[in-house]
């Protein structure tokens, strides 16, 4: 029987993922309190570039010695 390992994901693909369901969520959070479609639109793609270059940036394991 052979031993399954899940697949690697390169960094970007990882960030992106992780920007697009926070960006997502956030939207409808916003929707859910009554804000406007059009604001938390606007709020939810700008959180989702800032979490995906966060991530992006700050995402990955350090290497060890």
């Amino acid at each position: 029987m052979p031993h399954l390992r899940p697949p690697a994901f390169s960094p970007g693909f990882t960030a992106f993922i992780w920007g697009l369901v926070f960006g997502a969520f956030i939207i409808l959070g916003l929707l859910a309190i009554g804000i406007s479609r059009p604001t938390a639109v606007l709020f939810g793609v700008a959180a989702g570039f800032g979490i995906f270059f966060f991530v992006r940036l700050t995402g990955t394991d350090q290497l060890r010695r």
